[in-house]
């Protein structure tokens, strides 16, 4: 493969393993149609088209600014920066659906949001490009803290 080929193929192998494995924790059986959604809660369709996306242009956010930056400790941050996201996108879905703790779900939504604007900062000092396709991931993660604590509201206390 060639080497201008590579990080596209790497980027999109990174955000597929984060969606499958977030897939994987995700259940949204009884459980989940149990719990009382907010009435601003999109409708259950619209979350995988939606992830679709936002991985897709985090995917090619991450190929932008890796060949803007310089070899080295740059590209060091922004790999060490993608993979925290991934690591705490995926650890919100097994919270919140795979442990049924909404409520830890909540905690750990902040540091999600916080990972999604260190990306956009991060990503967009190399690429302003990089930084502007990471911003509906930002607005979604925000969105979904929003719903996330609405959850909570409405049916807490968890984990009795």
């Amino acid at each position: 493969m060639s080497g201008r080929w590579k990080p596209v193929a790497l980027a999109a192998g990174a955000a597929l393993v984060v969606a499958f494995v977030g897939g994987a924790v995700t259940d949204t059986g009884p459980w989940y149609q149990a719990l009382r959604k907010p009435w601003f809660q999109p409708p259950d369709w619209l979350f995988a088209p939606a992830w679709t996306l936002i991985y897709s242009l985090t995917a090619m956010a991450g190929v932008l600014s890796w060949r803007a930056a310089a070899a080295g400790p740059e590209r060091e941050w922004l790999l060490v920066a993608f993979a925290l996201n991934g690591f705490l996108n995926v650890l919100w879905s097994l919270l919140f659906f795979g442990l049924r703790r909404p409520d830890w779900a909540l905690i750990e939504v902040v540091f999600l949001f916080l990972s999604v604007a260190s990306l956009v900062w991060v990503a967009g000092r190399h690429s302003r490009m990089a930084g502007l396709l990471l911003l509906p991931y930002l607005a979604w993660v925000g969105f979904a803290g929003v719903l996330n604590l609405a959850v909570v509201r409405l049916n807490g206390p968890f984990g009795a």
